[in-house]
This record gives structure tokens, C-alpha cells and sequence, in this order.
């Protein structure tokens, strides 16, 4: 039986925390270092004309950041709303289509998983359909629903449901089978082994899909809104249209920092569901 030191463990400890401290430090650092660096090349090169001709300067990005920023809700109609308006639509259609789309994917996901009649049925549908880009189905969208916010919403759900489906349906055919037999052996039913054993067991690889379905998700409403009209998507075409450069980089930012924070929510449920990961 081997004993530990109370006080080797403590400095083991504190020695663990201190390096990852100075590690997490350090990359703060290199951050700011890299990202100084390039808005001052970016800043040097719109001023000495490297770049494409009307490309602005940083220094006028960040200021049409700040402003677009302050004045995120005004409303002077449809096509020139804030950015704040345009963004809660995206999430909106997103939130909708997405919704929709985990509906049908994970219990979809689940019997493909436990059943190899079904994995054989549905199979094709998957292997035919999952490479079809999202974008083709958009005039399918319009010429069926003849409403943009429904189109927007199909395209959603339409793209982001193969992750998930193909991520439970994994999770679930690779349960351990010893969690199996365990469960046969106290008689459980069928019913009670998938929401017993088979559910909490694939849950890790269910969040890794529905992770990936959000980050497709919010990758496929700003190119559909293009055609669409409101949303993100429809702001950058605008901007485009009225050659402000500025602004669309503005919107570029922004849909990069919500689609950072929709992926660091769910890194964070993938972490909590990780079963015998360390935090």
C-alpha cells in the first residue's frame, strides 16, 4: 500500500497550475502580439495601396465596428435595418431550422442505430442526400414554400441534419456491449435499455453531432439570405451592392463571433456529457 505525501501532492499540484497559467498567459500574449501586427500591416497596406483598390484601412473598420455596435436596433424599414435586427433574424431561422432538424436526426439516429433493418433502409437516403449542397435546395425551397422565411428555415434544417443523425447513429451502434448483456441480464425492457443505457451512452457522440449541425447551420443562413433578403446575410449583399467594403467586413466579424460563441456553448455540453474525460 503505497502512502502519498500530503505536501508532494500539494506541490505537484501548484506546480501543475503554475504552468498552465504561464501557458494560458503566454497565448494571451501571442494573441495580442499577432493581432497587433496584423491591423498594423492591414492599416499600412490599405494606406500604401497593396491591396485591392477601395480596400479600407483598419483604423475605419473599427470605426464602423464601433457604430454598428452602438446603433445595433434602428429601424428605417426593411431593407435598412441594424445590424443587432438583422442578427436576431439569422438566429432566429437558425434556431427554428436547427430545432427542427435535431427533432428528426437523433431519434432517426437512435433506431438507424439499433436497428440494422433500419441502417439498411435508410442508408442510401443518408449516403445519396448528405453530399448535396445546401444551396441547391434553394430554389427547390422557394418554388415549394413561395416564402422566403420558410425557405430559410428548410435550408437550415435540410443541411444540419446529417451530422447528428450520422453521429447518434454511431454513438449508438458502439454502445460497450457489456452495458447490453448488464441490462438483459437484470431484465430490463427494450424501451427502458435505450433510455437507460444506450442514450446516456452515445450522449458524447449526440452533442459532437448536434455541435457540428450548429456550426453548418449558421455557415449555411448567411449564404442563403443572400437570395433571401434580411438577416446577415442580406446586410453583407446590401453593403455589396452599395460598395461599402467597411460594413462587410463589420458583418464578417460579427457572424465570426457568434458562430465562436454557438461552438464554445456546445464544446462546453460536449465536455459536461464526456463520460471519464477530465475537465
Amino acid at each position: 500500500m503505497t502512502i502519498s505525501n500530503p505536501a508532494l501532492v500539494e506541490a505537484k499540484k501548484q506546480d501543475s497550475e503554475s504552468f498552465w497559467r504561464s501557458e494560458n498567459a503566454k497565448a494571451i500574449g501571442l494573441f495580442v502580439i499577432s493581432l497587433a501586427l496584423f491591423l498594423a500591416f492591414w492599416e499600412l497596406g490599405a494606406n500604401m495601396k497593396w491591396f485591392a483598390k477601395g480596400m479600407p484601412t483598419a483604423s475605419k473598420t473599427l470605426q464602423e465596428l464601433w457604430w454598428w455596435s452602438t446603433h445595433p436596433f434602428f429601424d428605417n424599414g426593411p431593407n435598412d435595418l441594424g445590424i443587432g435586427w438583422n442578427l436576431l433574424i439569422s438566429l432566429r431561422r437558425v434556431a427554428i431550422g436547427y430545432t427542427l432538424a435535431s427533432i428528426i436526426a437523433v431519434p432517426l439516429g437512435i433506431l438507424i442505430g439499433i436497428s440494422p433493418v433500419a441502417y439498411k433502409a435508410f442508408n442510401p437516403y443518408v449516403q445519396l442526400l448528405k453530399p448535396v449542397s445546401p444551396l441547391a435546395w434553394l430554389p427547390l425551397g422557394l418554388y415549394i414554400f413561395r416564402d422566403s422565411e420558410l425557405t430559410g428555415i428548410f435550408i437550415i434544417l435540410i443541411s444540419s441534419i446529417w451530422p447528428t443523425l450520422t453521429n447518434t447513429a454511431f454513438g449508438v451502434a458502439n454502445v460497450n456491449p457489456e452495458y447490453l448483456d448488464v441490462s438483459k441480464t437484470l431484465g430490463a425492457s427494450r424501451l427502458r435499455t435505450v433510455f437507460k443505457i444506450i442514450i446516456p451512452a452515445a450522449l458524447p457522440n449526440i452533442v459532437s453531432g448536434l455541435r457540428i449541425s450548429m456550426g453548418i447551420s449558421w455557415l449555411v443562413i448567411v449564404a442563403a439570405e443572400m437570395l433571401l433578403g434580411t438577416g446577415l446575410g442580406y446586410f453583407i449583399w446590401n453593403e455589396w451592392n452599395n460598395l461599402y467594403i467597411p460594413n462587410i467586413l463589420v458583418a464578417i466579424f460579427i457572424i465570426g463571433l457568434v458562430g465562436l460563441i454557438l461552438d464554445s456553448l456546445f464544446a462546453a455540453l460536449e465536455k459536461f456529457v464526456a463520460f471519464g474525460r477530465k475537465a
